[in-house]
């Protein structure tokens, strides 16, 4: 017999998983959109298509932060204290790349990244063997300052307990314009159908390979199913700074929306130890 609490775990995967769909259709019809524009209007008005273009993604990333990100947001007075710093100056980088950058690491080498945040420095120990593209990829992308001034745009608190970062859109839609491989799915770490705390894993569509900037770091043991490339360990100074942005809560008062916390990666660097 299935209990109560077993069976809010399950709800929150499967809640966790539509989610990830929904924003990858999401991301697909706005590049349809895009194309049919495009097409209509031709070369000749191409500023006032880049002009339109622009308001139609603004109007979608508001509709993506309301439906999905923070739906039936509680009143601001009921909020806890933000517990972080204000962002460094400076904006997102509009980069975008058509295919997985070539494997410049050192697969035999150990790796670190650290993300530079306004809540406090998160460093992570990153698993280059078991899961080389993706440590090529972070490194490659964290080398262009991809991820610098993005928020971290989601936070779980109910079932599933994680942060999810490197969306430069912030909408839970932007990537980096390519995917990258699953990897390292069988680790020995993801035991019992659980992600443990301290854990950095790959956030994805719910279909396999699909990877591509959008990353989530567990702050507490999450029952998820074994499809999320887990490639780094968070040390326990970054896990102080994750409690402290999972303690000031998420904006919907339902266990999945943007987190109260101000949480800006200012600069993310990964170092070959």
């Amino acid at each position: 017999m299935v209990s109560q609490e077993q069976r809010r775990r399950q709800l929150a995967r499967e809640k966790f998983l539509r989610q990830q769909q929904r924003r990858t259709s999401a991301r697909r019809r706005a590049r349809m959109r895009n194309s049919v524009i495009a097409s209509v209007l031709g070369v000749i008005v191409i500023g006032s298509v880049a002009l339109y273009t622009t308001g139609v993604l603004k109007n979608d990333d508001k509709a993506n932060a309301s439906s999905e990100t923070t739906p039936s947001a509680t009143p601001s007075a009921s909020k806890a204290p933000d517990p972080c710093d204000k962002a460094a100056a400076g904006s997102v980088k509009k980069l975008s790349w058509k295919k997985e950058p070539a494997m410049s690491i050192d697969t035999s080498a150990d790796y670190t990244m650290k993300l530079a945040t306004t809540c406090g420095d998160i460093g992570i120990a990153l698993k280059t063997a078991a899961a080389p593209h993706t440590v090529n990829s972070f490194d490659f992308l964290a080398s262009k300052g991809f991820f610098d001034h993005t928020k971290c745009h989601r936070l779980t608190t109910n079932g599933i307990y994680v942060l999810q970062c490197g969306d430069p859109t912030g909408t839970g839609s932007g990537g980096p314009g390519y995917t990258i491989p699953d990897e390292n799915l069988k680790d020995k770490s993801l035991t019992g159908g659980v992600y443990p705390a301290g854990t950095v894993a790959m956030a994805n569509t719910g279909q396999k390979h699909t990877g591509g900037s959008q990353f989530f770091l567990v702050y507490q043991d999450s029952q998820l199913p074994a499809s999320y490339t887990p490639f780094g360990t968070i040390d326990a100074a970054g896990m102080k700074v994750l409690k402290k942005i999972a303690a000031a809560g998420e904006n919907t008062g339902q266990g999945d929306g943007a987190p109260n916390a101000t949480v800006v990666i200012n600069k993310a660097t990964v170092t070959k130890s």
